[in-house]
């Protein structure tokens, strides 16, 4: 799933980032999903490394204005322990 040429790549690179933001602030899947305006079982598919969830960029705009963070921090390369 994490084959950089396959064009599904960015939702697998910008979910896994997402995940990582979301536990960095302490945040549950059900809190997030609150704060967003999304339903749990959109962002545990957007999470998920195994489902692929489509999502527009007006979406990841509202995960990185609830995070508090800039919107590239979505797109960063992954470190090894993240994939």
């Amino acid at each position: 799933m994490n084959d950089q040429k396959d064009e599904n790549y960015i939702y697998y690179l910008v979910g896994q980032n997402l995940k990582k933001q979301r536990k960095l602030k302490n945040l549950t899947i059900t809190k997030f999903a609150m704060m967003c305006n999304y339903s749990e079982g959109f962002i545990m598919n957007i999470e998920s490394p195994n489902y692929k969830q489509t999502f527009s960029l007006g979406t990841i705009w509202t995960f990185a204005k609830a995070l508090g963070i800039d919107i590239r921090v979505l797109f960063e390369p992954l470190d090894e322990e993240d994939k």
